[in-house]
């Protein structure tokens, strides 16, 4: 009984302790209501503390993964894991807008890192640009709450991929920028994944890394990672066994790229630059003041073509606007490489840039390609001009084919190859004559590189004021030359081989992308139906 009794008031002396007394209480309330500053502020969440810091480091990485002449490769695979992580650690709307303005600022940066002019119609484009890259961050924002593990790690890849390929659908600037397969063109391995999906499946690839890091950050395991790095292993060894055991072989083709003396080309941008603002400019000029000195390009154009056909090519190729030539007098300048390429017994690509009187264009931007009899086999204009900065007339969009015998010769010009659907063209060899600067000439040659990979063929692109290069169908490079490295004249030779090879992209097209985009709208769907985990 006493132990009862020492039990009953041990229990009331707890009892008593953990309820405050009524004395205790308003003294509390007292002290809140004459303080009412006193209590400490909430402590700020690491999420917020970090997420200033992911955007800083998210956004300067990003900047060299643009595809511009300072693109560092791995910065493609990390920037995007730094900003995933902000856009989890923040409100949707607030994180989508943060990620808007990364996106923006990556825009210009290289628009002004390739010395492009900076106008309303590119600004405009950058605006629209960031606003399409924004999209698969907040598809993964909104939707990978209401997922369950598995298809919530694909939303951000497949939106990474489809995002990439409405940027070539819906927007005048191609691959140009907006595709993270550009920044990769060195990592052959990798880049022959573009035989398969097109560039779409890298993009794919690095949103699944940054998916898969970020869910291995927020619950780290093992198994989070196993199936992205599997996929990502398989991908890598598949390239390399493909340029390991099934490189180009069989008989090849000599072919140069020639293009006009530094010299003349400058005193001819002189003599064209007196007119340039005037009524009709130089489609209006006298004859006898701009002849001369568009004379002296073609002659140097001629010059070189015969030298390389003497050494041994069989094709030679001239850069875009390599003669630039009066309404008027084009058929002379033609006529001229005719009669050098029948002489020389070669096919003959020249590139022309035609001044017009006739609004709105004022002028045409053409290559042609003539055969060793003399014979035109076609005039192509160009398809894509660059969006506010050339007038052109577009082409049709249908990219002439003939058969040689040194395989089936195809043609674009320039721009229209950072273009995937134009450039799905079944040939042997690509030639591309083309016209850059010198900021911006390297890094679009680079992305060549893709174009070759995706329509299995070799691509010759000559570039006047850029960087020139050739390309085995695998990518390889064959042969590269350097404008302004050059003392002046710049002349590139490559053995290319005569035969490509048909590729899956070739055949099934952008199947891959719509596929991302029928699986985009899938989770979204599965999303809205699952209550929010």
């Amino acid at each position: 009984m006493r132990h009862r009794a020492e039990d009953r008031h041990r229990a009331r002396g707890v009892a008593g302790a953990r309820r405050p007394s009524v004395l205790s209480m308003t003294n509390t309330a007292v002290s809140a209501a004459a303080h009412p500053t006193a209590q400490p502020p909430a402590p700020q969440t690491p999420a917020h503390r970090h997420t200033w810091l992911l955007l800083l480091l998210g956004t300067a990485t990003m900047l060299f993964a643009v595809g511009g002449r300072w693109d560092i490769a791995v910065a493609a695979w990390i920037y995007p894991v730094l900003l995933l992580r902000l856009n989890r650690l923040s409100r949707a709307w607030s994180g989508a807008l943060w990620i808007w303005l990364a996106h923006l600022g990556a825009a210009v940066f290289w628009v002004q890192e390739s010395a492009i002019g900076f106008n309303a119609v590119v600004f405009a484009g950058a605006v629209a640009l960031a606003a399409i890259q924004t999209l698969p961050f907040l598809a993964d924002r909104l939707l990978v709450h209401r997922l369950r593990p598995a298809p919530a790690a694909l939303v951000l890849p497949a939106g990474v991929a489809a995002a990439e390929f409405l940027i070539t659908l819906v927007s005048p600037f191609g691959t140009a920028y907006g595709s993270l397969a550009v920044t990769q063109h060195a990592d052959l391995p990798l880049l022959q994944i573009a035989s398969v999906t097109g560039p779409w499946g890298v993009g794919f690839l690095i949103g699944c890394v940054a998916s898969t890091v970020n869910r291995v950050w927020d619950r780290p395991s093992w198994r989070g990672g196993l199936a992205c790095t599997a996929v990502l292993l398989s991908v890598l060894l598949a390239g390399s066994a493909r340029l390991a055991f099934f490189p180009p072989q069989g008989a090849t083709v000599r072919i140069a790229g020639v293009s006009p003396a530094r010299t003349v080309t400058e005193r001819l941008q002189t003599t064209l630059a007196r007119f340039a603002g005037s009524q009709g400019g130089v489609a209006a000029a006298p004859v006898a003041s701009v002849r001369p000195a568009m004379t002296a390009v073609e002659d140097d154009l001629l010059a070189s073509t015969r030298r390389e056909a003497a050494a041994g090519a069989k094709i030679v190729i001239w850069p875009e606007n390599a003669v630039r030539t009066q309404e008027s007098q084009e058929p002379a300048a033609i006529a001229a490489a005719r009669a050098q390429a029948r002489r020389s017994g070669i096919y003959l690509e020249i590139g022309i840039r035609v001044y017009s009187t006739t609004a709105p264009a004022y002028g045409r931007d053409e290559a042609l390609l003539i055969d060793p009899r003399g014979t035109v086999l076609w005039t192509y204009q160009k398809a894509h001009p660059i969006p506010g900065s050339e007038r052109y007339t577009p082409g049709d969009g249908h990219v002439p084919v003939v058969r040689t015998p040194y395989g089936r010769l195809a043609n674009v010009i320039c721009y229209d190859a950072d273009f995937p659907a134009l450039m799905r063209t079944r040939a042997d060899i690509m030639l591309v004559p083309a016209h850059d600067w010198k900021e911006y000439g390297g890094a679009h040659t680079d992305k060549a590189a893709l174009a070759a990979v995706e329509g299995g063929y070799s691509l010759i692109r000559q570039d006047e004021e850029g960087v020139s290069a050739a390309y085995d169908d695998e990518g390889r490079v064959l042969a590269t030359a350097d404008y302004f490295a050059t003392g002046g004249r710049q002349t590139m030779v490559a053995n290319v081989p005569v035969r490509g090879g048909t590729t899956v992209y070739d055949r099934v097209g952008d199947t891959f992308a719509w596929l991302c985009l029928g699986a985009l709208a899938a989770l979204t769907v599965t999303a809205l139906v699952r209550p929010r985990r």
